[in-house]
């Protein structure tokens, strides 16, 4: 029986950065998606109890701030994993990358941490937005139930931050 070579994976492609700069992707486009879902479906909510009661539209803004703030968090990934993405080098006839695809993974998953975590808070934030202001608008004391709910649907983008920061802190460098 003959030896078959087992291939070796290449550690450092000059594809690696792809997987960086989707992470960058994933993390801006979905928290930008949770963001926007939740300020229009908190916005509709808002308008329509607006009608009932002019005088409480600027309290129950709170939805809309926390929504917006998603979209911050996804801003703030994608800048920091964009700093780490080493470019591509041409050595001779071939093209190297110090980035290796360990950091581009890691920052993938940083990214899709991030978007996804941010996508499903603003959504959270939409639908108790929309209900809860609404009913704020009816009677009042809801005001801190509502609240608290958004709060902590708020935290479920805070917790896709925090890990994609950490994530986002993988980096291994190949030697040129």
């Amino acid at each position: 029986m003959a030896d078959v070579a087992t291939p070796q994976l290449e550690k450092c492609p000059a594809s690696a950065p792809f997987f960086g700069f989707m992470g960058v992707t994933a993390a801006i486009v979905f928290a930008n998606l949770g963001s926007a879902y939740g300020t229009a479906k908190s916005g509709v909510g808002i308008s329509s109890m607006g009608v009932m009661n002019p005088g409480l539209v600027m309290r129950n803004v709170i939805p809309v701030v926390l929504a917006g703030i998603l979209g911050i968090y996804g801003l703030i990934v994608s800048v920091i994993i964009t700093g780490n993405i080493a470019a591509p080098a041409s050595v001779g006839d071939t093209l190297q990358t110090k980035y290796s695809l360990y950091s581009g993974f890691a920052h993938l998953a940083a990214g899709l941490a991030c978007g996804l975590s941010s996508l499903a808070a603003g959504i959270a934030i939409g639908v108790v937005g929309d209900a809860g202001v609404r009913a704020v608008g009816q009677q009042e004391r809801l005001f801190v139930g509502m609240l608290l709910i958004l709060i902590f649907a708020e935290a479920l983008g805070l917790y896709g931050l925090i890990v994609s920061l950490i994530l986002s802190q993988q980096n291994v460098y190949c030697q040129a």
